[in-house]
């Protein structure tokens, strides 16, 4: 599957997750979070993949090898590895996105070590070869399919965002082209491998129920002998173009209602004005109570879904705010409605006591994120993977707490203006 949204919104600082950390010889690093409160442990691999590593004339090689690398191993037969974690009583599952591959195994404690040997064939003996590739191609295509071509609004994401960026590599699809996986070879999949499925290049991290000198000399048994990596790993980040006006395009789709989707390029998670501008988008859109719910969708009654939310990547951000028009509603007027929401925004003050309620929104749903072994592990794993510094699980929450009234209207001012704006009219098709 292809990864969900990265809000990035964290732990509270009163909620401390205790780790242990180090690193092979090889490169590996490892994290380590004991929790003995079930006896479940989750064995989680991060590698520093994603969609903007490819090859632009090879797209959907990341997110292709989220599902082939689950083809077995030389050690593993052919559809065998899934069996082997769920006839232990456990369960499994991988997710691409831009920035990072995520594989992860959720298993009884008794099973760490099953984990640690399976993600290590993963790492060192995955079976690639011409049978495993034929069969995930059509599995892709099939995804494709479902989650894009025939599903509604399904490709308003990528449309989105292949107009907001025009230069760096998030604006390519993640799950990439059809025509550039059927045309790929198999030595080509064989040199994406070894580039990028390196322990130099990932991020060991385990949760649960598990003692420490045991998992460390299990992760020493099958990782350590490993080989790092003897290839440079590509790191695309081209300077975005300067935008002076508003983008403004039209795509056609087989959906019933139009839409309207608005998009602001800001700075990348991690940076200062991340914070605020992520606060912003969720005062606009997060519960029932927030300004576009109550005021375009409940007063004016323009759409009947309304939101907004932050993608937090690591080289760029985006703000990215929708709509769908109610019936008899024309696209032109709920535009003119999310825009004049922007407008007060810039012009107004937000209230302390709107943003105190929002903090306690969102720390109520990351209390929930990080509630699972799987929750926790991943989170160290993409603070430590894009960071170097996994502790950001129990500190960054603290940048938002900071944030001020006007910090959100120093930022809209900033970022949520025309000359940084790409709209685009998500239209029905004509009907012959």
């Amino acid at each position: 599957m292809i990864a969900g949204f990265l809000v990035g919104i964290q732990w509270s600082s009163a909620q401390v997750i205790s780790f242990e950390k180090y690193q092979l010889a090889n490169g590996l690093k490892v994290i380590l979070h004991q929790d003995s409160s079930t006896p479940i442990v989750a064995v989680t691999v991060s590698y520093k993949v994603g969609s903007k590593n490819e090859d632009p004339a090879r797209t959907g090689f990341a997110h292709f090898f989220e599902h082939l690398l689950f083809e077995g191993s030389e050690n593993i037969g052919r559809g065998e590895y899934m069996k082997l974690v769920k006839t232990n009583g456990g369960v499994l599952n991988a997710n691409t996105f831009y920035d990072r591959t995520f594989y992860f195994e959720i298993l009884p404690s008794n099973q760490l070590e099953l984990g640690l040997w399976m993600e290590s064939e993963r790492m060192l003996h995955a079976k690639i070869e011409d049978q495993g590739i034929e069969t995930q191609r059509e599995v892709v295509k099939e995804e494709r399919r479902q989650r894009y071509d025939n599903t509604p609004y399904g490709g308003l994401l990528d449309q989105t965002m292949r107009r907001t960026f025009l230069q760096h590599p998030y604006g390519r699809s993640v799950i990439g082209s059809m025509d550039h996986l059927n045309s790929a070879k198999l030595e080509e999949f064989m040199d994406f491998y070894r580039t990028f499925y390196v322990p130099d290049n990932a991020v060991l991290s385990i949760a649960g129920d598990f003692q420490s000198e045991q998992v460390k000399a299990w992760v020493n048994r099958y990782f350590g002998t490993v080989p790092s990596s003897t290839r440079p790993i590509p790191r695309p980040n081209p300077a975005e173009l300067v935008q002076t006006t508003e983008r403004i395009d039209t795509v056609y789709d087989n959906i019933q209602l139009p839409a309207i989707v608005h998009s602001f390029k800001m700075p990348a998670q991690g940076t200062p004005d991340f914070y605020p501008m992520s606060m912003l988008t969720s005062l606009l859109s997060q519960g029932a109570s927030s300004r576009f719910q109550k005021s375009i969708a409940d007063r004016q009654q323009k759409a009947v879904a309304v939101g907004a939310f932050p993608l937090g990547m690591v080289d760029h951000g985006v703000a990215i705010m929708y709509g769908i028009v109610n019936m008899g509603v024309s696209v032109d007027s709920l535009n003119l409605a999310m825009k004049e929401e922007y407008r007060q925004i810039r012009e107004e003050n937000v209230q302390q006591s709107e943003l105190n309620k929002l903090l306690t929104q969102l720390e109520s749903d990351r209390v929930a994120q990080l509630g699972t072994v799987q929750g926790i592990a991943e989170q160290l794993s993409d603070y430590e993977l894009f960071y170097g510094d996994a502790n950001l699980i129990n500190t960054e929450f603290e940048r938002f707490r900071k944030v001020t009234p006007a910090d959100i209207r120093r930022v809209a001012n900033t970022y949520l203006v025309s000359t940084n704006q790409v709209t685009l009219y998500y239209m029905p098709k004509p009907k012959p």
